[in-house]
C-alpha cells in the first residue's frame, strides 16, 4: 500500500506531489502519457499568486529564468496594470506549458516522486482501510487516498459519483501547434465567433493557432481537417496548416464538482473544475488547490491531524474556484464582437479606469486576494502572508524561505519567548524575528502591524497575535493536530 495515489501529471499532479513528498508522505502519480511528451503551448503562464507560491517552496527562480514578466491581468481586452501591488511579483509570468511541466517533472524527480506512465484510473472501491485503484490494463494499487488531478474529463470523478454541476459550452475553440505553407496575419482577431488568431513560435518553424469554430465542435478529439476547416470559415484559407505537432479543443463550458471531496477520494485542478481560459486562471487555481491540499493530506496521513482537516479544503477551495469561475464567465463574455456586448466592454473598461475597481478585479485575477474564511479578526487572517525582508540571529532573511520545507511558521515579532509553539514543535517552525517595514496587503492596502503570525503550510495566516497567547493554543490545534505532551 502507498500513502497517495495522485491520478494524473500535469502541473496540478506534479505540485501536489511535491507537497507531499516535501512532508515526507509517499505520494505516486500514474499519468496516461505513455511517454513525457512535451505538451506544448496549451496554457501561457501563472499570475502572482501562482508565481509567490512556487517562491514559497524555493523554485520560482526557475520559471523566472525561462519565462517573460509581463502586465498581462486582462478583463476583457483591458489591460489593469498591477506594477504597484505590495508583491514581489506585481505580473503575469509568460511561460508556455510545455516549458511549465518540465520544471516540475525535474523538481518532482529531485524529490524521488515515482511517475508511472501509461497508466489510467479505470474504477475505485473504497472502505475504511483504503481506497483500491483500478487501473486501464487490468493493474491495480491501493492507497490511504486517491486524488483526481486527471482534468475535465475525470475518470476519478466519475467513478467517485461526484457530481459536476455547472453550464454548457456555448462556443467552441480549437488550439493546435502546426506548420504552414502560407503568410498568416498577425495579432488577435475578435469577431462575432470569437477570438482567433495565429503566432509563430519561437522555433521560427511552428505556429500556435487558436481559432474559435462557427458550431460547437464535438467532444471527440479534432483532427487536421477539423482546424483546416475552422480556420477556412473564419479567414478564407487554412494556410496550408500540416505537420501538426498536436491539436485540441476547448469550450467555454463551466462546471464545478458537487464535492472535491469523498471519503478517501479527492479533487483537484481541472478535475474539480472547468471554465473558459479567459483571463488565465487554470494552471494558478490548480496549483493553488494542491498547496492547500497537499500538506493537510499529509497530517492526516501522518496522523498528525484528523481526518476532518481533510474537510476544510472543500470548505475553503470550493468557494474560491467558484469566484473564479464566475469571473472567468464574465470574460469570455467579453470576447465577441458583438455591438450590445461591446457596448458592455466599453462601459465595463470605463469603471476599470477607476483605481479601487482597477485593484479590486486586478486582485481577483492574479490570486493575490483570496481569503479564507475563518472569522472575524486582524485583516491578515485567512490572506496570504507578505513576503516580509525580516530581521533574526541569522541576518537578514525574506519571510518565504522559512517556507521552503512546506512547514508551518510561528513569526515571533514580539518580544523574544512571549509566543511559543510548546508542544507542537515537531510540526511548527518558531521565528523569533523583527520587521521596521510597513504592512500592506493587495486590494486592502496598509494593515496594523501584528505581533506575531501563524502562518499555515500554503502561506495562508491562521492566527494573529498582539503580544499575548490568547487563542494561539486553539488555533495550533484546529489546524496541526491535538498536542502531544
Amino acid at each position: 500500500m502507498v500513502d497517495v495515489v495522485i491520478a494524473g501529471g500535469g502541473p496540478t499532479g506534479m505540485m501536489l506531489a511535491g507537497e507531499l513528498a516535501l512532508a515526507g508522505v509517499e505520494a505516486v502519480i500514474v499519468e496516461r502519457r505513455p511517454t513525457p511528451e512535451l505538451v506544448g503551448s496549451r496554457a501561457g503562464g501563472f499570475h502572482a499568486r501562482t508565481i509567490e507560491i512556487l517562491d514559497q517552496r524555493g523554485i520560482a527562480g526557475r520559471f523566472l529564468a525561462e519565462g517573460k514578466p509581463v502586465q498581462a491581468a486582462f478583463f476583457g481586452t483591458t489591460m489593469l496594470d498591477m506594477s504597484d501591488f505590495p508583491t514581489r511579483h506585481p505580473y503575469t509570468l509568460g511561460l508556455w506549458q510545455n516549458r511549465i511541466e518540465r520544471i516540475l517533472t525535474g523538481w518532482i524527480e529531485e524529490l524521488g516522486v515515482p511517475v508511472h506512465r501509461g497508466l489510467e484510473v479505470a474504477g475505485l472501491a473504497q472502505d475504511d482501510g483504503g481506497v483500491d485503484v483500478q487501473l486501464t490494463g487490468g493493474g491495480s494499487m491501493r492507497a490511504l487516498y486517491l486524488v483526481g488531478a486527471d482534468g475535465g474529463r475525470s475518470a476519478v470523478r466519475k467513478a467517485a459519483g461526484i457530481g459536476f454541476p455547472g453550464w454548457d459550452a456555448t462556443r467552441s475553440s480549437l488550439i493546435a501547434e502546426v506548420e504552414v505553407t502560407a503568410e498568416t496575419p498577425a495579432g488577435m482577431r475578435i469577431d462575432e465567433v470569437g477570438v482567433h488568431g495565429l503566432h509563430l513560435m519561437e522555433d521560427g518553424r511552428t505556429t500556435r493557432v487558436v481559432v474559435t469554430e462557427k458550431q460547437i465542435g464535438p467532444a471527440t478529439e479534432p483532427g487536421l481537417a477539423d482546424l483546416s476547416k475552422a480556420l477556412t470559415d473564419i479567414y478564407g484559407t487554412d494556410f496550408g496548416v500540416h505537420s501538426p505537432t498536436w491539436i485540441s479543443r476547448f469550450t467555454d463550458a463551466t462546471r464545478q464538482a458537487a464535492a472535491y471531496r469523498s471519503g478517501r477520494v479527492l479533487l483537484a485542478g481541472d478535475a474539480a473544475h472547468i471554465h473558459s481560459p479567459s483571463g488565465g486562471q487554470g494552471i494558478g487555481l490548480g496549483i493553488q488547490d494542491a498547496v492547500n491540499l497537499g500538506w493537510k493530506l499529509a497530517a492526516v496521513v501522518k496522523g498528525t491531524a484528523q481526518d476532518s482537516l481533510l474537510d476544510t479544503y472543500h470548505a475553503e477551495r470550493h468557494p474560491a474556484g467558484a469566484r473564479a469561475l464566475k469571473h472567468t464567465m464574465a470574460q469570455a463574455l467579453m470576447q465577441k464582437a458583438d455591438p450590445r456586448v461591446g457596448a458592455l466592454a466599453d462601459t465595463v473598461a470605463d469603471l476599470l479606469t477607476i483605481d479601487e475597481a482597477r485593484k479590486r478585479v486586478a486582485g481577483l485575477i492574479s490570486g493575490l486576494d483570496v481569503r479564507y474564511d475563518f472569522g472575524g479578526g486582524h485583516p491578515l487572517l485567512g490572506r496570504r502572508m507578505p513576503d516580509l525582508d525580516v530581521v533574526t540571529a541569522n541576518g537578514h532573511l525574506r519571510l518565504f524561505a522559512f517556507l521552503h520545507p512546506a512547514r508551518a511558521v510561528l513569526l515571533n515579532l514580539g518580544v523574544p519567548g512571549s509566543v511559543d509553539t510548546g508542544p507542537w514543535a515537531d510540526r511548527v517552525q518558531l521565528v523569533d524575528a523583527t520587521y521596521d517595514g510597513g504592512w500592506e496587503l493587495p486590494v486592502i492596502g496598509p494593515v496594523s502591524a501584528p505581533a506575531a503570525v501563524l502562518i499555515r503550510p500554503d502561506g495562508h495566516v491562521a492566527w494573529t497575535g498582539e503580544g499575548t497567547r490568547q487563542g494561539l493554543e486553539d488555533a495550533l490545534a484546529q489546524w496541526f493536530g491535538p498536542a502531544r505532551r
